[in-house]
């Protein structure tokens, strides 16, 4: 699945429409330079022309980093490529004014069809992405969440790897949102979710649960380095300025987190309510804070939160 932020996304898939398009302008000119007789391209006789059209700028110059490591998008590299050798074998045979070889133009017809395939797969990822976002933060979308946690439970499962799962919840929210307005409250949601994403592996995902909640899985890590992990990124945050408040000023916002083992032992259900007690465990400690779930702690998320504040005083 496309691990990309919306904004990312929609340029992506208008980068794709755009090249789709070019391609087609080429494929209709090209066609009518075999068939029609009209003049030749020369640029598609030279050494490299498949870096050098339209679509080739597109696909090695201009289209997102995050594109290289899919399938389709390496298929639709190789299948321009290809496609560029057999229409400069054509181009020269009718430069020649030799016969057209018909194993060649079905070969030329095929690779046509095969790269559109391509086009139109890379075209479907790239919108099934966009549909499993949130339009505002840009995190995936709680309908998504289950089904991605219950493939990660299944590895943990058959020790193929452990997960990490941790609730975040900024802090003071609604303070944000009474005293700035609801419109820089989405801007500080929108920027903790980028946020989040420069600070974990391209891999690793944050969910949108509901408001100002956020569930983030951390798939290949065990419970000690998600420690480590939020840790880190939580002091990070603290440090920092999410957006420009009103006027220029900065917005200082820091978060509580609540960690847990994704369990392969209990249901996927059972961990997620383990990750929220140590949230809820966290704020009421003070907020600003990462608490792990704690198998050996049987009392009651509300009851801990009372023993807390009684000795905090």
């Amino acid at each position: 699945m496309l691990n990309m932020d919306p904004i990312t996304l929609r340029t992506a898939l208008a980068q794709l429409e755009q090249a789709t398009h070019d391609y087609v302008e080429w494929h209709s000119n090209l066609l009518r330079e075999i068939v029609c007789g009209l003049p030749l391209d020369l640029s598609d006789l030279a050494e490299g022309a498949h870096f050098h059209c339209l679509f080739g700028r597109w696909y090695y110059e201009r289209a997102p980093a995050e594109l290289w490591g899919q399938p389709a998008f390496a298929a639709i590299g190789t299948e321009h490529e290809r496609l560029h050798r057999i229409a400069a074998r054509l181009l020269r045979e009718v430069a020649a004014d030799e016969p057209i070889v018909r194993g060649d133009f079905e070969e030329l017809l095929a690779g046509c069809a095969r790269l559109r395939l391509e086009l139109d797969s890379l075209r479907r990822e790239i919108e099934c992405a966009l549909r499993n976002r949130d339009a505002l933060t840009g995190a995936y979308g709680r309908v998504e969440m289950l089904s991605e946690l219950r493939q990660w439970h299944e590895l943990a499962r058959r020790h193929v790897q452990p997960c990490c799962i941790v609730f975040m919840d900024l802090d003071h929210f609604k303070d944000i949102n009474d005293q700035y307005g609801h419109q820089v409250g989405d801007e500080v949601l929108a920027a903790a979710v980028r946020y989040l994403t420069q600070h974990l592996r391209p891999y690793d995902k944050v969910f949108r649960y509901g408001g100002d909640e956020f569930l983030i899985a951390l798939p290949g890590t065990d419970l000690a380095i998600g420690q480590t992990v939020i840790k880190r990124v939580r002091d990070s945050l603290e440090r920092r300025s999410l957006i420009g408040g009103p006027g220029g000023n900065a917005l200082q916002v820091t978060a509580s987190f609540g960690i847990a083992l994704l369990d392969p032992e209990v249901s996927v259900e059972d961990s997620i309510e383990r990750a929220d007690q140590a949230l809820m465990l966290a704020k009421a400690a003070g907020r600003n804070r990462a608490i792990s779930w704690d198998p050996a702690v049987t009392t009651g998320t509300r009851l801990r939160r009372l023993e807390i504040q009684d000795i905090a005083g």
